[in-house]
Formats: C-alpha cells, structure tokens, sequence
C-alpha cells in the first residue's frame, strides 16, 4: 500500500471504500461478445451491477444472428435499467455503410456505438468489460467519484497477479517499455501523460458525457490507447484522474492466434504510434524496436525480482520470447481508420438504438 501521486491525480484504496458518487445520473457501458454470455464473471457483474443501480446499463453486444436470443434472454434475467445495443445486427452495419462508417469490426467500435447512445442518456458515462472474476460494487462509484469532484476523465488501474503468477502481459510487455523508450528520445508532454498511468490497458474507465461526444474511437484492441489519447488532447493533466479498483482476475489470451496478444500488440502499437505521430512525436522505427528491446529486457529482470520477493512463480524465457514477438509490432501505424468524434458525425445515435432493438425484437419474432 502507498499513497504516491502521479502526473495526474491517483486515488488510491486504503480500505476498500465505496465512495459516494453519482451512479443514478450515469450509463454503464459494457461491452460483450456472445461467448461472454452466461459465463462466471458475466454473471458476477451483471449480478453486481444490480445492487450498485446506475441510471442505465448498455450492452454494447457483437453477436451473430444465431446466438442472440440466448443472449437476449439470459441479460433479461437480471433487474436492472439494461437495454441491449446488437452492434453486429444488419440494419446497424448497414446505417454504418451509408454514413460512410463500415470496416473493420472490433471492441472498440461496438463502445463507440454505446458510447453515442450512453452520452444522450446520462451525464456521466462509465465503461468496463464483462470479464472480471472478481467485479465489486465498488468499482463504478470509484472510477465516477473525480467525475464528481470536477475531474473530465477517470481511468482504473489494478494488479493483475493470479495463479501465483503475474499477468496483464501486454501492459508489463510492450506498453511500457515501448512509452519508456520513446520518453527516452523525445521530451513530449503526451509522453508523460501515457507513461503516467498505472494500467493503461485496462478496459475500465469513465467521463463526462460532453468528453464522451468530443472522443475519437479506434476500431478494435488500440481501444484503451486510443481512449488515453483523446483524453490527452480533451482533458489533459489537470483534468484527468486515474483510481485503484484492488486486483482483477481477467480471461487470459495465447500470444498467437487470430484473437491473441500478437494480434493485439499490432493494434495496440498503431493506436499508439497514430496519435504520437498526431501530436508531432515522430517515432524512429529502425532505431525504436532495438531500444524497445533493450527496455523490456531490464524491465523483466525487475519483474523476476519482484516475483521472487513475493514467492511467485517467473519464467524469463517466456517473457522474452514474448517481447521479441510484440517487437514485430513496431511499425508506422498505417491508415487512420478510427471513428471520428459523436459531435462532428450526421449519424443519429438513437437512430442506431432503434435499429438494433428493432432487429432484437424481429429475431424474437
């Protein structure tokens, strides 16, 4: 435990208080896929969100056809405010082809769609994923509570330690290194605000609703990065918060594979280099994965030191085959394809909540 504060305000938990905040003037985003559905740590946060009563729960869902009812069905067992976003329904990707906004799928498009809605709704808008084994009553009050004191944008940050081992791999990895790296080279203040927070991968985090509608969103894994960002450009230091939520258990990924954290690196490493490049740091990537390299290997001995103070177990090797794999992911980021702002876009957010309850209502005959 330690009271350190950051570049930007850090609250920490000294006794696992529940803060008073505004959770009836604030929509919950929770963004979902439909194998997600009726697992343990769904359950856990919808069953969760019940007692902690926001103002409205959207699911922001990405389902085949098939698979809706179930789903459907299942997020209708609980009692709460909760109104089902089918991101992935027909009539949805087709309102996105005509507004000039179809392409690639991904978690962070289904949030930019709830996003939209859930800024027309509430004052206050609070997102987080369905994954987390051990979800508290407290975690939505806490990421709310700067929203409260002033503060624009709150991000949460937690230990990601389970089976006696350490994980949030991505983070630890290549997120760090890879910031710690170029705040080498380049004396950039967005540097300094990226490198400010404890969890910047962490897929919870909540703002006003007026940040919300000013956001850039990428398209799918650079989703948090993306989110850190924006929230640079809108919130800046002083305006920005970040909040101990304790320790997350989360579904762990395989670095390979089509949905693995090699995939993710790549996205990740584009949302970041995008917006460095947007605010006029420009990366050497020639130079820029040797060094990156050279950071991640000091980093892991400080990791195998910490594992070993406290009795975990370390494999070195593991994490250096995965450093040398997230390497390949330092590249120049490529086509911008994000979502642009809510303000600065013609579409009609209810008009999109419209077409999907409609296209739910049509599946359920």
């Amino acid at each position: 435990m330690e009271y350190v504060q950051e570049r930007i305000a850090t609250l920490h938990d000294f006794d696992g208080v529940a803060p008073s905040a505004p959770t009836d003037r604030a929509v919950v985003v929770v963004p979902m896929t439909a194998r997600d559905h009726a697992s343990l740590a769904a359950e856990r946060v919808f069953s969760t969100l019940e007692t902690v009563a926001p103002r409205e729960v959207i699911v922001a869902l990405r389902a085949d056809p098939d698979r809706v009812d179930e789903v459907t069905t299942w997020l209708g067992s609980f009692d709460l405010s909760l109104e089902i976003l089918w991101c992935s329904a027909p009539a949805v990707e087709s309102a996105l082809a005509d507004a000039r906004l179809d392409g690639q799928r991904g978690k962070g498009r289904d949030v930019w769609l709830a996003l939209g809605v859930a800024a027309g709704r509430g004052e206050y808008v609070a997102v987080h994923d369905a994954d987390a084994g051990n979800y508290a009553a407290t975690h939505v009050p806490r990421l709310l509570f700067p929203l409260s004191r002033g503060y624009e944008f709150s991000k949460g940050y937690y230990a990601r330690v389970e089976n006696d081992r350490l994980y949030g791999r991505l983070f630890r990895l290549l997120y760090v290194p890879v910031v710690r790296a170029l705040a080498d080279a380049h004396d950039a203040a967005i540097l300094a605000y990226l490198g400010a927070f404890r969890y910047a991968l962490a897929g919870e985090f909540a703002a006003t609703s007026d940040l919300v509608r000013r956001l850039r969103v990428p398209r799918g894994w650079g989703l948090e990065v993306g989110t850190l960002a924006e929230a640079y450009g809108e919130a800046g230091f002083e305006d920005t918060a970040q909040v101990d939520l304790g320790m997350h258990e989360h579904d762990h990924r395989a670095v390979g594979g089509p949905d693995g954290l090699g995939t993710m690196a790549s996205e990740v490493a584009a949302s970041l280099f995008r917006a460095l490049e947007g605010a006029g740091v420009m990366p050497d990537y020639d130079s820029l994965p040797g060094r990156y390299r050279e950071r991640a290997r000091s980093h892991i001995e400080r990791y195998a030191t910490d594992a070993a103070f406290n009795g975990l177990t370390y494999d070195r090797a593991d994490e250096r085959a995965q450093v040398d794999a997230y390497a390949a992911a330092i590249e120049p980021p490529g086509v911008d394809d994000r979502l642009p702002a809510w303000e600065a876009t013609a579409l009609d957010p209810e008009r999109i909540a419209t077409l999907a309850s409609e296209a739910l209502a049509e599946r359920r005959g």
